[in-house]
């Protein structure tokens, strides 16, 4: 098989013409690009330059390889530079696990930021809730998480980046709170949600708000009555929107609620602020492969350090 050096002195002869020309634009000196042509000649069993003492001309068999020799050097050079982009993280895939309130606030931040920064990375979007992103990442499946701070697996790194706070959703006009409803906009006082139908969070896929939603009941000194379970935040405001109880969401949630829902802040007295925070990591396996995965965690960096303002 003939090689890339040989190629390159054939299409410099063939474009210059004149093998003086073709040496001085490749850097060297005549003899060897006579003898890259030779071997050429010898492994395609032709000959491809017709020469005299005035004039270097191709052949019908030098005329025919010339713009699949230019093909060949132009796709090495595109190889190597898709390459080199691709160790560099500047191109490459990743595939992004997040959850639904992840969705509609860290997840267009850390796009935003890719766009800008490395353009030519394509991502493959998953909406998973964070036991599946926690699962795909130490499989494999799952590039980077954005996920709620779950029991850490071995190899999987996590950091904050974002918080949030819970307020409580309810059915618009609803009288479950009857005479204890807060005016609009005032907070509201989580004894006040005592043994009424609560929404709830599966002890499953979202562990991570079932259990802050009992501390923050415990708390308060409420009885938590669950009536119906679900692992997704849309779900749960699908249950408030047709009037079967009420329950706590993340506060960024109420840019996408559905008609039908109210909110109401909760009330912060009684060290109730310190304990309402809901916190979103990002997360990977330590040993990913894939430069793409630590050129993001680069650029999120910034975001993470910040810990991104509560949402709302």
């Amino acid at each position: 098989m003939f090689s890339l050096p040989q190629l390159e002195a054939f299409v410099a002869v063939a474009e210059e013409l004149h093998f003086g020309a073709a040496a001085e634009r490749l850097n060297m000196t005549q003899p060897p690009l006579s003898r890259q042509i030779q071997m050429l000649e010898k492994k395609l069993g032709t000959q491809l330059f017709g020469r005299t003492s005035r004039k270097v001309e191709l052949t019908a068999a030098g005329a025919t390889l010339l713009p699949r020799a230019r093909q060949i050097l132009d796709m090495c050079i595109k190889t190597d530079l898709d390459v080199r982009r691709v160790s560099s993280g500047q191109a490459g895939t990743i595939t992004v696990g997040y959850t639904a309130i992840a969705g509609q606030s860290a997840l267009p931040l850390m796009l935003r930021s890719a766009a800008e920064g490395m353009p030519g990375v394509s991502f493959v979007l998953r909406e998973l809730v964070s036991t599946d992103q926690m699962d795909g990442l130490v499989k494999g499946s799952v590039d980077i998480g954005l996920l709620r701070p779950i029991v850490a697996r071995p190899g999987v790194v996590c950091r904050p980046v974002m918080q949030d706070r819970l307020v409580v959703a309810l059915p618009m006009g609803s009288t479950l709170l009857g005479n204890m409803a807060p005016p609009a906009g005032e907070p509201l006082p989580l004894g006040f949600l005592d043994r009424l139908p609560l929404l709830m969070y599966s002890t499953k896929e979202a562990r991570y708000f079932h259990d802050l939603v009992l501390r923050l009941f415990a708390s308060a000194g409420a009885h938590a009555n669950i009536t119906q379970y679900a692992s997704q935040v849309p779900a749960l405001l699908a249950f408030v929107q047709a009037g079967l109880g009420v329950t706590l969401v993340p506060a960024s949630a109420m840019a996408f609620a559905p008609a039908g829902v109210e909110f109401h802040e909760i009330d912060g007295r009684h060290g109730m602020r310190e304990l309402n925070r809901v916190e979103l990591d990002v997360a990977w396996n330590e040993e990913t492969a894939n430069p793409a995965v630590l050129r993001l965690l680069e650029l999120i960096e910034p975001l993470a350090a910040a810990a991104l303002p509560t949402a709302g």
